[in-house]
């Protein structure tokens, strides 16, 4: 199974929870698309410690969180019983976008990569809603909520943007009437740092065995096992994936330009964001 790469509890400073209750995939049903209703410079931590603090729970609310950058981030997990929608925490896997009702394709990619891997977990389609469609609540906004009934289309998102690489497989090229598309997906390939991989030819157009292997590799660079053949398909997990492999890089440039040791070889860890770096950057400049 392809799955997301999903930056763990450790990783972004989760505190301890005061209890927890474990379902099994038979009880699962639904898939709830929840927002948080603040900026998009919240943390996850922050989010924990208003759950905790704030509401009195047990841990944070939510199984799953995702941020425009399109980073996926564990909550309580895929099978311990959350607190995000009244009567169906046990059925339910909660998804929060950390923000607004205004999330960036990045950030949709994702989501709806999880909801494919929640679906491959449990061995059948779980139900996809937004929170208003089990709870009185505005939650999680009219975008998101339209986008949920539409069934989370990927394809197209964004325009004639990346977003339309979504499903483009090997073959595809001037042929196919895809060149734009395989220069857009090599483009970001050489963004994440793996100019390497497609060889002489570079950013041409056609979507041979050199770019398969760039995706692959990109994908690898963020935690996928990346089989042979991974690279054969942008499918929403690759995709989400190749978005984080560029997002890695900008970090690691991000890093040199502060100062940071090893220039692009840095090791970058999982809960760092472009935005946060940049925060940083202007808070000390």
């Amino acid at each position: 199974m392809s799955e997301v790469a999903i930056i763990d509890r450790s990783e972004w400073g989760a505190r301890a929870p005061r209890g927890r209750e474990y379902v099994s995939w038979d009880a699962r049903t639904e898939f709830i698309v929840h927002h948080s209703a603040g900026p998009t410079t919240q943390t996850v931590r922050s989010i924990q410690d208003f759950h905790l603090d704030g509401r009195g729970w047990s841990d944070i609310g939510y199984n799953l969180l995702v941020d425009d950058d399109g980073n996926a981030y564990e909550g309580r997990g895929w099978l311990v019983v959350g607190a995000h929608a009244v009567g169906h925490n046990r059925s339910g896997i909660g998804v929060c976008y950390i923000g607004e009702n205004n999330p960036t394709p990045a950030a949709m990619v994702t989501i709806r990569a999880l909801y494919d891997e929640a679906c491959e977990r449990a061995g059948r389609r779980l139900s996809a809603k937004g929170h208003g469609d089990v709870n009185e609540t505005s939650c999680p906004g009219g975008e998101l909520h339209d986008w949920v009934h539409d069934g989370m289309p990927t394809n197209g998102l964004g325009g004639d943007n990346d977003m339309s690489l979504i499903n483009l497989t090997k073959g595809a090229g001037p042929d196919t009437g895809e060149r734009e598309h395989v220069i857009a997906l090599q483009s970001m390939i050489v963004k994440a740092g793996r100019r390497d991989a497609l060889g002489d030819a570079g950013v041409d157009g056609r979507y041979g065995d050199a770019t398969a292997e760039g995706l692959r590799l990109c994908r690898a660079d963020v935690g996928s096992e990346a089989k042979e053949g991974w690279g054969d398909r942008v499918s929403g997990h690759a995709y989400s994936q190749l978005h984080q492999a560029v997002m890695r890089q900008e970090i690691r440039e991000v890093l040199a330009e502060m100062g940071g040791s090893g220039g692009g070889s840095a090791e970058v860890p999982q809960d760092l964001t472009v935005r946060s770096l940049t925060a940083q950057r202007i808070s000390v400049g």
